[in-house]
């Protein structure tokens, strides 16, 4: 395998010390900046950590285990692979799907990873054995993204057939299916308290907040006038993300229902995007190869992360709030430092 970690950057990763300093921005230790500064962005360059260029394929998407150790990653090959985020060294590959696995996502308690795959299948893993656990199957296209409830017990997932269905993740059976208000489903994410799912709708260019007590469709977040690609919920359930192939992030009250700030991009289409483990910074991936982070509460660009050299698909915030990973068509996973600013 080939994984770009000098001496010089394991020596960094293993004992250099996050300073709290700002608002919820996020900077790079190599590229100080100083308390009480307002500059939103900086021209100097940050190296990643560790770069995971094993793949035979564009990687589609990330996801990071609870504990912050592990992380998953699909591409092109229609395999899963797993890693050590603080070795860089590949732990395991899944093999299953039989066409390309466009989504990941790890259950809270870290035990189960469930991928979605274009060949209409969803696949629960056991990560301690790597042995398959579940295949689901009642989908009749391709899989765009699954999701896990917080309590771990229900399974979201939805796609090009224009239905979202609810499992038990322990017996593998459809819980309730939610069509009629749907169309492409790109995206899924739950509420921290489970009682509210949200979806995108491709064509309508719009988010769906769905009530799960009913399966009714609460409130429809309309404002992008491209395809919303991906969404992301706070961890205090109080604001939802939306990244759109217009090339802005808008940010929504999540109960209300009303636009909070539209965030622009340099990217002509923002693939991907994710909130970090305080909510108070937002990290994004588009088509520009760059990737981004935003202070929320003082909805700006604080920083950006250049060196893939094509379409970044996918971003995750590590849960220890130390590093982000980003990935995309260069068949390149890149970890990148970052601090939380008070």
């Amino acid at each position: 395998m080939s994984v770009n970690l000098t001496h010089s950057k394991l020596k960094f990763l293993t004992t250099t010390a996050f300073l709290v300093l700002g608002f919820g921005g996020v900077l790079s230790s190599q590229v100080p900046l100083a308390a009480g500064s307002s500059s939103t962005d900086t021209n100097e360059r940050v190296s990643e950590i560790l770069n995971l260029n094993e793949n035979s394929g564009s990687v589609r998407a990330v996801a990071i285990s609870p504990d912050g150790n592990t992380l998953a990653s699909v591409s092109t090959d229609n395999t899963i692979k797993l890693w050590n985020l603080n070795t860089g060294l590949k732990l395991r590959t899944l093999v299953g799907h039989t066409n390309w696995v466009n989504s990941i996502a790890f259950s809270p308690d870290g035990s189960i990873l469930a991928s979605g795959s274009i060949d209409k299948t969803i696949k629960l893993w056991n990560l301690s054995t790597g042995a398959e656990l579940h295949t689901l199957t009642g989908h009749k296209l391709s899989i765009q993204s699954v999701a896990f409830s917080p309590d771990g017990n229900t399974l979201a997932s939805g796609g090009w057939d224009q239905t979202i269905k609810l499992w038990n993740v322990t017996t593998g059976e459809v819980i309730r299916t939610l069509e009629g208000e749907c169309d492409i489903i790109n995206s899924l994410a739950f509420s921290p308290d489970g009682k509210t799912l949200a979806s995108t709708n491709h064509f309508e260019k719009k988010i769906k907040l769905w009530n799960l007590a009913d399966g009714s469709v609460k409130q429809s977040l309309a404002g992008h006038s491209d395809v919303v690609n991906a969404i992301a919920i706070s961890p205090n359930g109080k604001i939802i993300a939306s990244a759109s192939w217009d090339g802005t992030i808008k940010l929504w009250n999540l109960r209300t229902g009303r636009e909070l700030s539209t965030l622009k991009a340099d990217a002509n289409k923002v693939w991907s995007v994710a909130f970090s483990p305080d909510g108070r910074t937002l990290v994004s991936g588009g088509w520009d190869n760059t990737v981004r982070l935003w202070n929320v509460q003082q909805r700006k660009q604080i920083r950006s992360f250049k060196g893939h050299t094509n379409k970044i698909w996918a971003v995750a915030f590590n849960p220890n709030g130390k590093t982000i990973v980003s990935a995309g068509k260069d068949r390149q996973i890149k970890v990148w430092p970052v601090e939380q600013l008070n």
